[in-house]
């Protein structure tokens, strides 16, 4: 039996290098930040994907963000991002069509959906629809890309399961989801439009590889 589990941990490591490699980077940070709280803040509030970030230093935020797991290891959110979305749906991108392509999803919904919800938010500040610090709040974490990585794997699904699934993909970001009127709160609308664009690369570059 340990045998078995060995050599399918291999093959799972074999087929997703990339991803297994991120997935310990990930674990790595996320145990730093549970070692060095006062550190790991500060780390959190310079990563921070928000407004100001996004004004003073774009690349930086983005790129730290991606290393950050926001929340215990085992809460409902991070098991489907982490997990399921990193681990099961970017790994099986990454094995079926390549460590590029996989970067390629990950990236695409992380700063895609990051950027997409700009004007969204600056149009419902100004509608006050959201407050004004939301330019300030602590917005980080990998499950834009995650989300984009769910989507993206419905190439892998029968016909039949591609509405269920999307509805899943589309239906737990919106489970605990804070509403002003019919507009959700921005992390909200950001996974909804990482959750597009997965099934926009679905539709299109994943299908012809």
């Amino acid at each position: 039996m340990i045998a078995t589990a060995g050599a399918g941990l291999r093959r799972y490591v074999v087929a997703g290098r990339w991803t297994v490699a991120y997935l310990v980077v990930l674990l790595g940070v996320h145990a730093w930040m549970a070692a060095a709280p006062d550190a790991a803040a500060a780390f959190v509030a310079w990563a921070s994907t928000n407004l100001v970030n996004l004004g003073t230093h774009p690349v930086g935020s983005l790129a730290a963000s991606a290393l950050i797991v926001n929340g215990p290891l085992l809460d409902g959110g991070t098991v489907i991002t982490f997990w399921v979305g990193i681990g099961v749906a970017l790994w099986w991108v990454e094995a079926h069509h390549g460590a590029r392509r996989a970067a390629a999803v990950f990236v695409t919904g992380h700063v895609g959906a990051t950027l997409l919800t700009v004007p969204v938010i600056l149009a419902a500040v100004r509608a006050g629809r959201y407050p004004e610090d939301v330019a300030t709040t602590v917005d980080v974490g990998i499950s834009y890309g995650a989300q984009a990585a769910l989507a993206a794997v419905v190439v892998a699904l029968p016909r039949w399961a591609w509405a269920p699934w999307a509805v899943f993909v589309l239906g737990w970001p919106l489970l605990d989801a804070d509403w002003s009127g019919l507009l959700p709160d921005f992390t909200t609308v950001g996974h909804l439009l990482a959750a597009g664009l997965g099934f926009l690369l679905a539709g299109t570059a994943l299908t012809r590889m």
